[in-house]
């Protein structure tokens, strides 16, 4: 599996890469066969009314299947694990309907 992270606005650190890539790499337990994944972070501005606003935004492909989730934060790091949560409940649903799809296929219902 291939991750691509691209930086916006901030500086992308060693120890944001390593947090971005364990977090990302952690959806292999729930779903096989993603074959990329694109993460895009950092502040969509720098000047805002609450002070700064983080973005996560995570392209996620899956053998035929595409999963996009763009989450927002005070903090950098709260927002990778928002997107990280919304994609490993996106991916477990899709886990679970595709195999009840299957099974159902096997009866031949």
């Amino acid at each position: 599996m291939q991750i691509t992270i691209e930086p916006k606005s901030i500086e992308l650190t060693d120890a944001i890469r390593a947090y971005v890539e364990e977090k990302f790499t952690s959806l292999t337990k729930y779903v096989n066969g993603i074959e990329k994944m694109d993460i895009d972070l950092g502040m969509d501005s720098h000047h805002h009314q609450k002070g700064k606003v983080y973005l996560c935004t995570a392209h996620v492909f899956l053998r035929g299947k595409d999963f996009y989730v763009k989450k927002e934060a005070e903090d950098l790091y709260k927002s990778v694990d928002k997107v990280k949560d919304h994609l490993r409940n996106e991916l477990s649903e899709w886990k679970d309907e595709h195999l009840k799809k299957r099974k159902g296929e096997e009866r031949g219902l």
